[in-house]
């Protein structure tokens, strides 16, 4: 009866896995590299508001778009209306969900004060961007975690263009799934659209919802949520084996039995049942507002924990970025299905010239996608000319087959500094299930040790039945070199994040210019929590930088 009633209490509790509220109607008719920030900033706090809310249950205002060279970010709780019935409690950057969206030029110094207004300390990472070790926001490793009425001060130069993101790396695992991230865009000033739009990806739990017409308490957390709802919650090892949903909804996720869970196949995601765009679900979800002639970019960013396959319906497109990074001569494709990893992403570029109203829409058999869509509306058309076909299966879009080949810095017959085996895998350790790498889980995993200048091959294996395992490395890129022991036929593909599926293997090669000491992890990040993380440690490197064991860092 007691490990019963854990479980009832828990998954309230796992309920908060949320994010994202943002109005892209903001950006319509917008070119970035012109415009007023402040004025951006001021018209997108506007939202609408329940009679029934009150100062103690707040909604999330829309994202803003704001200047990175110097700017405020404040965690704070609030709860954010994904769809007209149904409503999450959420902790914020400004309360948002996303966060602001951080724009700069390649040049600037971006210089961000996070203050923190919540219980929980929690800190910034800059998702795939070469900041100095020291700012990238790793409570335990090279900072503190902001606890509760302090701040702390990242500052960097924006050196690289490209699709970046920021969220909390303090117990990540629950402080991503409650909606602490954003988008950090760093333009190139020799690029020019005529719209630019940010799409943030991501899923909930329903169970997490809120009853608005009753009062909400603030937790222990300090997070405004129903003290029902919250108790016990801890993602950092849920939802695995292959359970049925309805059983998920009232499991323990911190402490469960996984000899209980049946197969060592994977953990199960289906308690994930509402998918966002930019913090709006289905129906509310904003349309991208485009006029005949435009050129048009999309920024899609997963945010989430499942991968998420995106069609742009009724024109052709090229992939031109993909984790921010350039491809060489993209070619034109249509009707291909773009699959977004967690932590990864791509950005599509098409003119509107088909006059409409046309789908951006993920497709999967699964009935759960149907409110991850978006419709591009050209202005003037009134009419609905285009249907869903989310079901239907489209042909993959490839990355390592696209492109024209360029000059590289690395080639798979060169001679390297080390030579790294990462094999990935889904294991049964004292009873439960963790996820290894090289058969040891963290903090036990072998460290990568370099010195500064050296070439490092890494190959992944993936020996997990049923996990994909998007594999992320801090403070550098790497360059692509084989999927399954074939070289890569188009151009040179340099990401931060490269998703690995079962059975599959890929070798990748960074150079060592960024000293630190850096994670290397899975950004699954239930994975993480359980075990899928080792480190790049510079040898010699000497931070300043001394723990404070009283905060309570969780680094993973």
């Amino acid at each position: 009866m007691k490990n019963k009633l854990k479980i009832l209490l828990a998954i309230g509790a796992i309920s908060i896995v949320l994010t994202g509220c943002f109005d892209t109607n903001k950006h319509e008719g917008m070119d970035h590299s012109k415009m007023n920030m402040q004025d951006s900033e001021k018209t997108s706090e506007t939202a609408a508001t329940p009679k029934e809310v009150t100062n103690e249950n707040k909604l999330t205002k829309a994202a803003p778009i704001v200047d990175g060279k110097e700017y405020t970010i404040t965690a704070q709780a609030s709860n954010l209306q994904v769809s007209k019935d149904k409503t999450l409690p959420v902790w914020t950057f400004n309360n948002s969900v996303p966060g602001p969206e951080i724009r700069v030029k390649v040049g600037e110094t971006v210089k961000i004060h996070l203050k923190n207004e919540l219980e929980e300390p929690v800190s910034i990472h800059w998702h795939g961007y070469p900041v100095p070790n020291n700012m990238d926001g790793i409570p335990g490793v090279t900072q503190d975690a902001v606890v509760a009425g302090k701040s702390f001060t990242y500052e960097f130069k924006a050196t690289v263009p490209g699709t970046y993101w920021y969220h909390s790396h303090q117990d990540s695992v629950n402080q991503v799934d409650k909606g602490l991230y954003g988008t950090l865009i760093v333009e190139d000033p020799k690029e020019s659209y005529d719209r630019d739009y940010t799409l943030v990806l991501d899923e909930w739990m329903s169970s997490g919802s809120m009853d608005m017409g009753k009062e909400t308490e603030s937790d222990s957390n300090g997070d405004g949520h129903n003290m029902g709802d919250m108790e016990g919650m801890d993602h950092s090892q849920m939802g695995h084996g292959q359970t049925e949903s309805n059983d998920s909804e009232s499991m323990d996720h911190s402490k469960m039995n996984m000899g209980d869970m049946g197969s060592m196949g994977g953990h199960d995601m289906s308690m994930y049942d509402v998918y966002t765009i930019n913090g709006k679900s289905g129906d509310a979800i904003d349309k991208l507002v485009v006029k005949e002639g435009d050129k048009v970019r999309i920024r899609l960013v997963n945010a989430g924990y499942i991968t998420h396959t995106m069609h742009l319906h009724g024109h052709e497109f090229k992939v031109i970025a993909s984790d921010g990074q350039p491809v060489n001569s993209p070619a034109v494709i249509t009707d291909q299905g773009i699959s977004i990893a967690p932590g990864e992403r791509y950005d599509i570029e098409f003119t509107a010239n088909n006059p409409g109203n046309w789908l951006l829409e993920e497709h999967s058999s699964d009935d759960r996608v149907k409110n991850m869509r978006t419709v591009i509306a050209y202005e003037g058309v009134t009419t609905q000319t285009d249907a869903s076909n989310a079901k239907e299966k489209l042909p993959a879009f490839d990355l390592t087959n696209y492109g024209k080949q360029a000059q590289t810095k690395f080639t798979l017959d060169q001679k390297f500094d080390q030579d790294v085996l990462m094999d990935l895998n889904t294991e049964m350790k004292d009873g439960k299930m963790v996820y290894t790498i090289n058969g040891k889980v963290f903090p036990d995993t072998d460290k990568i040790k370099v010195d500064k200048g050296e070439k490092v091959k890494v190959t992944f294996v993936n020996n997990s039945m049923m996990d994909d395992h998007p594999m992320h490395l801090h403070g550098h890129f790497f360059q692509v070199l084989s999927r399954n022991g074939k070289p890569l036929e188009g151009a040179p593909v340099i990401k931060d994040t490269l998703n690995v599926k079962p059975g599959e293997e890929y070798v990748v090669a960074f150079e060592a210019d960024n000293p630190g000491d850096w994670m290397f992890h899975c950004h699954d990040l239930h994975h993480a929590a359980d075990g899928m993380v080792t480190d790049v440690m510079y040898k010699g490197y000497k931070s300043n930088y001394t723990p404070d064991p009283t905060v309570g860092n969780k680094p993973e």
